[in-house]
């Protein structure tokens, strides 16, 4: 009879995983420490005149818009224009923000396929 190998895992292979575990662990607990912080911030963007501001929150919810009196007179399609250019901002910086500090948690832990 010829001597059987198990299950192909030795004891590297077993260490490699348990490795692998406890690294999955550290960036789900990360993930829900940086998702909490994310939430806490106001970032705020705007119009590129700056008569519109957009603040909303690191996971882009919208928290408020400020519109200056200068931006209402301008009439309802430019108000709009400022509007979306302001959001696109916010937007973008939350994004931004967000891409850093996912990379920041996640550096250092060599996970495949990141």
């Amino acid at each position: 009879m010829t001597e059987g190998k198990g299950f192909g895992f030795g004891l590297g292979k077993m260490k490699e995983l348990r490795d692998a575990f406890a690294k999955a662990q550290q960036v789900q607990q990360g993930a829900q420490e940086l998702q909490e912080e994310l939430e806490q911030m106001n970032i705020e963007g705007q119009s590129s005149d700056g008569s519109v501001k957009v603040v909303m929150s690191g996971n882009q919810e919208p928290r408020s818009v400020e519109i200056s009196p200068e931006a209402a007179e301008k009439g309802a399609e430019a108000l709009s224009a400022s509007v979306t250019e302001a959001l696109k901002d916010a937007y973008t910086k939350s994004t931004d923000t967000m891409r850093e500090k996912m990379e920041a948690l996640t550096s250092g832990l060599q996970l495949p396929g990141m």
